[in-house]
């Protein structure tokens, strides 16, 4: 058990404490902060008392006094936009700007604007060449700043370029020297560091290199050369048969040399980031050895043998040693030894030639090497309890190259055991290279640490030595040890809760008990349910258990009884035998309030002035005014640091005059409200802080003139009785609490009259005015009661008019009011007035006195105000104003600053330079005054400049301006971060406002805290200026690389002009990785979604009816639900297709470019493409594939993948599978898959496309239309097998047969459905037939049932066929009703065919038509299906137990093949026209001849074509029959004209004859028939009849034009041999006139006798035929010998109306001629030849002899 006390937080219940420097919390800002309305948070490391008390003349620190002559604030200036760089100009837009800040913006400076603005400088405004200057000034830097901004990024740019090409060279030069590698070796580490300049990214603000590389750059030695592997050394034997040992060793120095040159050119060039610092030295220790290879200094000896002899002479020494020499063991000798064995670990030293260069570095000792390895070389247990035996093996291995022994020792305690070892081979030797292992036990009776070793003797000089050790993480607790309760009243209890945590990493059981109870014998007699009690505190709970992370609120009750600090010892014990002490510590104190400080002048009671007998303090006020209020500042002190409550009242005081030395009686005490008091204190109730100084405003608002006296008692609420030392135990303490009254403080005030005074109190105008001339004159008048005061100027008009304006108004406490006064002189001279102004409610009036000459000089100012604005402490400004003369008369004139304001401030120098200060102005002149402002103090300076004007009116000149200094504070100082993630980066927004009005510089420093080496913070912008009152958002973008919650993260911020830094606190918890997983249907919105936690609650399924053929697409949603960036893995275990199939692209077809850009060569081609995709699924042939389309990759943050899986199939069954989802870290996601595919492999067609609809059906064979009673037709039909298998099928044909009482079929089969059946059709019967050959024919479960049925022996006739025949089976099969078995019509061959996988197989189907009986005249359907019922001969096919399953025969779907025929009689194809039936279309006027007067003809035949065809094989008898008005013949008159006579009668008669004679036409062979129409006019008569009359055929139509037909219609029947007939259809349309006059009557009126009158009439006609018509006149009424009517003409020929055009008419003229005064009237009838309807026309008229009636 450990405990953190510096870093983890405690809390408690009132208040909560925090463990110092852990967190930042916001402090208030003080009083008197220079912006009031806005809440202000600070963020320092100090607390704002301490930045109060360093900085005590600070502006934000002093609080803010009103004086006598403060001047009204005035508003801020305003800062949207600059004001014009000229004095003189007429830009008015910061007026605009400054009036409507929302209407009225700024245009941005450009480019060329500054361009131009510098180019025409030279100007003699002063202003505006400082405008320049500065603007261009930031140009420069502008420039600059962008300068730098292309410099980095083509550094940048040139290190990546540098750092690339390095890399490629080394990955290279990896390659060249592993040729042969399998595996893709890893990339090389990069080398950017060491290409790019950090100083040169730092000194920017940009991130280098250096920040997030942490590790250390080691040192190395150089790298060595290649060596050359020892299957490429040559032996000693080779050496001596192929090269001298002289010419070996020189070529061995060449190689060396070259090698030597070539490793130092690779040190030039290679640049790695491990070794970078080491290369220099490696270069140094590489030449070293060649300046060793020096002759030495003693040459003496080299003088007796040459260099050559001498080198044969140590030659010839060395063969005669090795002569002599033999092997011996070296098992006996140390590894690495000229006779030992070789150790395997470290390579043996070289022996050193003549002349080489030795080695600088030192050589390792023979002793020191290693004979054996321990694996691993630390025995170490983790997570260990009491109870269990933990083991682990450790392995020793042989690292020389000869057979060891060695002995181990076991460990010392009894914790620790050793077993027996375990060999690679007998007798305890170790072979080179090899292993024995031992298993080390640990017994552990406690949760403790233990340490223990073994030894391992062997050979080697050292003996080997194993550490066992055995570490359990200790649960760590932020419990504090020091438990800190802080003040507590005495009699008083305290609650205060502190968090344990455990941030350990095991559980622990802890248990808190009385240091006095240590040690204990029993945990179970000191454990309580409520606080463990150790007065005067108590701790509860007592038992607790934590597991890691988890946190538990410990309460500690503290219940002081004596004055003082009191401190107990408890004990925590852990279940892991470790204990701690916590100490507990509080303070209890009593009540202790102080009067620090009262505001104003001390008060002290007049002698003999009675006083309240209890108050302890004694507070006058001045005297005030009547409704002002008047106010004193209290501090109070709360000595204790204790919170306490308390609540003001007011009293009556205890007046009660005593004699020296003479106390007061209790009795004397009367406590009585003052209801009626004029006093009040601010705040009247709340709570006193620890420790703190508390402010009180105390109040007088008095309003009634008398003296007023009151007594203010500060009362505490609840405070607690001392409590007697002996209740001991907590649960019998009471704890009484009262209140109790801690302070009382008697005020004393008094009320006065008002106050006023005249600023001047009189007006001495100096100089002379002429006579009548207004002079204006202003004056002040100050208020310097308590209260507003209401005034009102009298008026002088008697010799003088004097008037004041305003004369009228109300002036505020404290306040002044500038009036004017009109002076006009109406009498020459000197003059001496008095103006009385009442004050309302004063007894006296106010007189201002008023003596005025004329003629004297005036002075006045060009401004009003003078604004110096917003200035930054220790800057100085300077303003000009102008001083005019405007009276005829010289001045003289003084400025200064008005020592009113500078006794008021309080300064004793003025902080203004007025140059010139003074000076004479002449007549009407002016001249230029410079006032410059050095900013000494902050404040808000507020004064006035005199103006004084000798024998004249003085000016005043009020004066503004604004100093401060920088004050910049965070709006939040504790930011947590939420959403935070392992490696990604957080942005969040945080605030930085400037609380003044002063730009100010700011930047942000390094991240701070314990964990500020796991974090990596950038705040952007990093640095930068904040505006007047400006408020920065600014981002933060924090990345954690620990799961650990951040709580010790702080970001200091800079500010300039800020002695102490801003402190940003971060707080945040880290997540990890979140994945989920969906799956959907294509197009669906419908999904299951489930976490990768749940992954057997997920399911793929394609769906249990998916047709062959068919890609079916589901949809595998992954959800990043976190900004982690992981990679991702989707694979199927059985069937799962080639990772290429997508990948394969399909060759494209040999035709032009501009035809494969069609539509329909591009839709062929996406189909040919799916094709060959689902092909390559397919191509492992076990019947169906599963597909994703994304089998690897990268899951990004927040990315929903949408992950198409193709599922297909092109064999029936039912397949399932396992997709194996990994993501990331993540568990492996098992999902599992579904699929059952259904319909058949078998297709007549050729399968050319996989389409996601269902499967195509099978085309109907069509035997065409067959005449009744022909041959049979035959069809062969070629099937083609697409899936893996081969596939049985057995044929059966049927008839459709559709009866209400037949739904249902019920099959009973005895034996399989459909046995192998031979080349002959006979059953092929197998004796020694498996068992398992029954599942040839497994019928659908839901379909069928089976039963087991044994022969009886004496029914086969002996025991032994019984017992050797196999067992049958009888099937029962129920399915719906469609057809019956049918082989006459339809028939199938062969019955039985096996279509191999993947080819094809014919068959043929035969149809024999039937014979229909003669009455049946249309053709009859013959239709039939046949059945190709599948089966598998293959076990392996049909089933895989936990993969597929395949069910055949009636179980499954068979080939359906629909079979359509037609029977039909004999029947020949008519050609008609267009219309559907052959029509005659004549008129009736045809009847009438050119020349009308030969006679009307009788009849007239018109004749048409009929062509007959014989369209069969067969020859066809016939006949035609038809009626009149139609005839039929063989002869080609199209139209035959007659006239009526004799032969008419035998013609008709040959032509019937004609028509019921028998015709025959071949087959493939026509005819043609005329078929002629007759019109005449006995047919024309028929449109006479009434309707009712009409013979059949015959038909009257009128059109709404009026046009009238007569339409005939009848059949030609053509009447064969089988008894059947067949009607052509004929039509004949007759166009008849219709004549219709213009009017049916005529009335000629009255008329003279003997006179001639005449009207016209118009005969029309209405149709598209012509008429000969005839008028017939009628019986005359009276009837006389004289005609009275007459129309001419009385006959003639209309002309047949045109296609829409108006009907044809023609004019008749009717004559009247009235022979008598009688009354006329006659009837005129208009008849046509041709039957046409009549038309009537009535005549009427009067005969006069009255000569009115005679017409000129």
């Amino acid at each position: 058990m450990e405990t953190r006390s510096s870093s983890a937080p405690r809390s408690s219940a009132s208040p909560t404490y925090e463990c110092p420097g852990t967190m930042w919390e916001p402090t208030s800002p003080p009083a008197g902060s220079s912006s009031p309305s806005q809440p202000t948070w600070k963020s320092s490391l100090s607390s704002s008392l301490a930045c109060s008390q360093g900085f005590p003349h600070s502006f934000a620190a002093r609080p803010r006094r009103l004086t006598q002559l403060e001047l009204a604030p005035r508003p801020e200036p305003q800062l949207l936009r600059l004001r014009p760089s000229s004095l003189r100009t007429q830009d008015i837009s910061h007026l605009l700007t400054g009036v409507f800040r929302n209407l009225y913006s700024a245009e941005v400076i450009g480019d060329d604007l500054s361009a131009n603005l510098i180019k025409a400088r030279g100007s003699d405004n002063e202003r505006h060449e400082e405008f320049v200057d500065q603007l261009q000034q930031i140009r420069e830097l502008y420039k600059q700043r962008l300068d730098e901004f292309e410099m980095l990024e083509r550094h940048i740019t040139q290190a990546q370029a540098r750092a690339i090409a390095e890399e490629e060279r080394v990955m290279s030069q990896v390659r060249v020297q592993d040729l042969e590698s399998l595996v893709k070796l890893p990339p090389v580490k990069t080398v950017f560091r060491w290409c790019v300049d950090s100083e040169l990214l730092q000194k920017h603000g940009l991130i280098s290199p250096e920040d997030y590389y942490t590790d250390r750059v080691p040192f190395h030695s150089a790298p060595t050369g290649i060596s050359v592997p020892g299957y490429l050394k040559m032996t000693f034997s080779c050496e001596q048969h192929s090269i001298p040992k002289k010419e070996l060793n020189k070529k061995l120095k060449d190689s060396c040399r070259k090698k030597l040159a070539k490793l130092e050119d690779e040190l030039d060039h290679t640049v790695d980031s491990v070794t970078w610092n080491s290369t220099p030295k490696a270069k140094q220790r590489t030449r070293e050895p060649l300046k060793k290879t020096s002759p030495p200094k003693n040459k003496n000896w080299m003088s007796h043998l040459r260099v050559p002899q001498r080198e044969l002479d140590r030659l010839l020494l060395a063969r005669m040693e090795s002569r002599n020499q033999f092997l011996k063991n070296p098992r006996f000798f140390p590894p690495n030894t000229p006779h030992g064995g070789k150790s395997l670990v470290f390579p043996p030293e070289k022996p050193t030639r003549i002349g080489e260069f030795q080695r600088t570095e030192p050589e390792q000792s023979c002793a020191d090497t290693p004979v054996f390895l321990a694996k691993p070389p630390i025995g170490f247990f983790t997570d260990y309890e009491i109870g269990p035996v933990y083991e682990m093996v450790i392995a020793l291995q042989n690292t020389t190259t000869t057979s060891r022994y060695l002995r181990v020792l076991p460990p010392s305690t009894p914790y620790f055991a050793l077993g027996l070892g375990m060999f690679p081979g007998k007798g305890g030797m170790v072979a080179p290279g090899m292993t024995c292992q031992y298993i080390v036990q640990f017994f552990p009776d406690c949760l403790g640490d233990f340490d223990d070793f073994i030894l391992v003797e062997t050979q080697s000089a050292h003996t080997l030595l194993i550490p066992l050790q055995a570490r359990r993480p200790p649960p760590v607790l932020t419990l504090s040890p020091v438990l800190d309760c802080g003040y507590c009243l005495i009699g008083g209890v305290k609650m205060t809760k502190f968090i344990c945590k455990n941030v350990g990493f095991s559980v622990g059981r802890f248990c808190i008990m009385p240091k006095t109870s240590w040690p204990t014998l029993s945990f179970k007699a000191i454990a309580t349910a409520g606080f463990v009690e150790q007065p005067p505190f108590g701790i509860r709970p007592s038992v607790f258990e934590l597991a890691p992370g988890h946190a538990v609120l410990v309460e500690v009750l503290f219940f002081p009884k004596s004055l003082g600090k009191a401190e107990q010892t408890f004990i925590i014990v852990c279940d892991n035998c470790q204990i701690r002490e916590l100490v507990a510590v509080g303070i209890g104190q009593l009540i202790a309030l102080d009067l620090i400080y009262i505001s104003g002048e001390k008060s002290q009671p007049d002698p003999g002035e009675l006083t309240d007998l209890t108050a302890q303090h004694f507070i006058r006020f001045e005297p005030e005014n009547l409704l002002s209020t008047a106010r004193k500042q209290l501090v109070i002190r709360n000595a204790t640091h204790v919170e306490l409550a308390f609540h003001w009242q007011i009293m009556k005081p205890n007046l009660q005059p005593l004699m020296p030395g003479e106390t007061y009686s209790m009795d004397s005490i009367k406590c009585h409200p003052d209801r009626e008091t004029a006093f009040s204190i601010m705040p009247r109730k709340g709570v006193l802080c620890p420790h703190t100084d508390h402010e009180f405003i105390l109040s007088f608002s008095p309003h009634e003139l008398r003296d007023f006296h009151s007594v203010l008692q500060m009362v505490l609420e609840e405070v607690p009785e001392p409590v007697s030392s002996e209740a001991e135990n907590l649960g019998h303490a009471s704890y009484p609490v009262d209140d109790v009254i801690v302070l009382e403080i008697e005020v004393k005030a008094s009320v006065e009259p008002f106050q006023v005074v005249l600023e001047p109190y009189a007006l001495m105008i100096p100089g002379e005015n002429y006579i009548g001339m207004n002079v204006k004159k202003a004056f002040k008048m100050w208020n310097n009661s308590k209260s507003p005061i209401r005034y009102l100027w009298g008026k002088i008009s008697d010799c003088h008019v004097i008037e004041v304006e305003p004369c009228t108004g109300v002036i505020e406490p404290s306040e002044v009011e500038d009036f004017e006064l009109n002076f006009t002189g109406g009498v020459p001279g000197p003059t001496s007035q008095d103006l009385l102004c009442e004050i309302q409610g004063s007894p006296s009036p106010v007189v201002l006195h008023i003596e005025a000459a004329f003629k004297g000089p005036a002075l006045i100012i060009s401004v009003s105000a003078l604004q110096f604005g917003l200035l930054r402490l220790g800057q100085k400004a300077t303003n000009s104003i102008q001083i005019q003369n405007i009276s005829p008369l010289p001045a003289m004139w003084c400025m200064k600053e008005s020592p009113v304001c500078l006794q008021e401030r309080p300064e004793d120098v003025s902080p203004f330079d007025i140059e010139p200060s003074s000076g004479q102005l002449h007549p009407l002149g002016e001249c230029r005054v410079d006032i410059t402002l050095e900013a000494l103090h902050c404040q808000r300076l507020q004064t006035v400049l005199e103006l004084e004007v000798e024998n004249g009116a003085w000016s005043y000149l009020p004066v503004y301006a604004e100093i401060q200094k920088p004050h910049v504070y965070l709006q939040s100082s504790q930011v947590e971060v939420r959403n935070l993630y392992l490696g990604v980066p957080t942005k969040m927004t945080i605030a930085l406002i400037n609380g003044t009005l002063l730009p100010t510089q700011f930047h942000w420093g390094k991240l701070l805290g314990d964990q500020a080496d796991f974090c990596m913070v950038t705040v952007s912008p990093s640095h930068g200026l904040l505006g007047p009152s400006e408020e920065c958002q600014l981002s933060l973008e924090l990345t954690a690389h620990t799961q650990e919650e951040l709580t010790h993260l702080a970001l200091p911020c800079h500010v300039s002009g800020m002695n102490k830094p801003l402190v940003l606190g971060i707080s945040g918890k880290p997540q990890g990785l979140q994945v989920a997983i969906a799956i959907s249907e294509e197009s669906s919105d419908h999904s299951t979604e489930q976490w990768p936690g749940h992954p057997k609650e997920l399911r793929l399924d394609f769906g249990s009816a998916v047709p062959l053929r068919t890609r079916v697409n589901r949809q595998l949603i992954l959800t990043n639900r976190s900004p982690i960036q992981t990679p991702l893995s989707l694979k199927f275990e059985y069937f799962g297709s080639p990772q290429n199939s997508l990948s394969k692209k399909t060759s494209l077809p040999d035709m032009p470019p501009a035809l494969l850009k069609t539509v329909r060569m591009q839709q062929h081609l996406a189909k040919r493409e799916q094709l060959d995709f689902m092909e390559s699924m397919l191509s492992h042939g076990k019947g169906a594939a599963f597909f994703p389309h994304i089998c690897q990759g990268m899951l990004g943050p927040y990315q929903q993948l949408c992950v198409d899986i193709t599922g297909c199939a092109n064999m029936w069954g039912e397949y399932w599978d396992n997709l194996i989802c990994m993501v990331g870290d993540l568990p492996p996601a098992v999902i599992p898959v579904h699929m059952a595919a259904v319909g058949c492999p078998i297709s007549s067609l050729r399968t050319t496309s996989y389409t996601a609809d269902q499967a195509q059906k099978e085309p109907a064979i069509r035997f065409g239309t067959q005449v009744s009673g022909g041959d049979t037709v035959t069809r062969t039909l070629r099937l083609n097998n697409s899936s893996p298998c081969d596939i049985r099928l057995d044929w059966e044909t049927y008839a459709p047969e559709d009866k209400e009482d037949r739904l249902v079929e019920l099959l009973v089969f005895y034996g399989p459905p459909f046995p192998l059946r031979d080349a002959a059709g006979n059953e092929l019967v197998h004796p020694d037939t498996p068992e398992g050959s029954c599942l040839l024919w497994s019928p659908s479960p839901s379909r069928s049932s089976e039963f087991s049925h044994e022969t009886d022996s004496s029914v086969e006739g002996s025991s032994s066929a019984s017992s050797g025949a196999a067992q049958k089976l009888i099937s029962v099969i129920l399915q719906p009703h469609e057809g019956v078995p049918s082989g006459h019509l339809y028939s199938v061959s062969p019955k039985q065919v096996v279509v191999p996988a993947g080819g094809s197989s014919t068959i043929c189907i035969s149809f024999t038509p039937l014979v229909l009986s003669p009455d049946i005249l249309h053709k009859v359907e013959c239709t039939g299906y046949a059945l190709g019922f599948m089966s598998l001969d293959s076990q392996e096919e049909r089933e895989i137990p936990g993969k597929r399953r395949r069910l055949q025969d009636f179980a499954v779907g068979p080939l359906r093949l629909e079979l359509h025929s037609y029977v039909r009689s004999a029947r020949l194809s008519v050609e008609l026209d267009h219309s559907g039936s052959m029509e005659f279309r004549c008129q009736a006027s045809d009847l009438i001849p050119q020349r009308p007067c030969s006679g009307v003809l009788s009849e007239l035949v018109t004749t048409h074509h009929l062509k007959l065809t014989n369209t069969t094989e067969i020859p066809h008898h016939f006949r035609l029959l038809v009626s009149r008005p139609f005839s039929v013949s063989q002869d080609a008159a199209s139209r035959v004209h007659r006239a009526p006579g004799p032969g008419q009668k035998q013609e008709c008669e040959e032509e019937a004859a004609s028509a019921g004679k028998q015709l025959v036409l071949r087959a493939q062979e026509n005819m043609l028939v005329n078929v002629s129409f007759t019109l005449s006019l006995e047919l024309l008569s028929y449109q006479k009849l009434p309707a009712d009359q009409m013979l059949p055929g015959v038909d009257i139509q009128q059109s709404a034009s009026g046009e009238r037909e007569m339409v005939f219609t009848q059949n030609l029947l053509l009447e064969y041999t089988t008894q059947t007939t067949q009607a052509v259809p004929l039509r004949a349309v007759v166009a008849v006139p219709e004549l219709q006059l213009s009017t049916s009557w005529v009335d000629f009126g009255t008329c003279f006798v003997s006179q001639q009158r005449v009207r016209e009439v118009y005969l029309m006609n209405l149709s598209g035929c012509r008429s000969y018509w005839t008028m017939l006149m009628g019986q005359q009424e009276p009837a006389k010998d004289a005609v009275a009517f007459r129309v001419t003409p009385n006959s003639g020929l209309l002309e047949a109306r045109s296609t829409n055009a108006p009907p044809t008419s023609i004019a008749l003229q009717v004559f009247f001629t009235a022979s008598s005064n009688e009354l006329y009237e006659s009837t005129v009838v208009v008849e046509g030849v041709l039957g046409e309807k009549s038309c009537t026309l009535r005549l009427r008229g009067q005969g006069s002899y009255d000569e009115r009636y005679m017409t000129p």
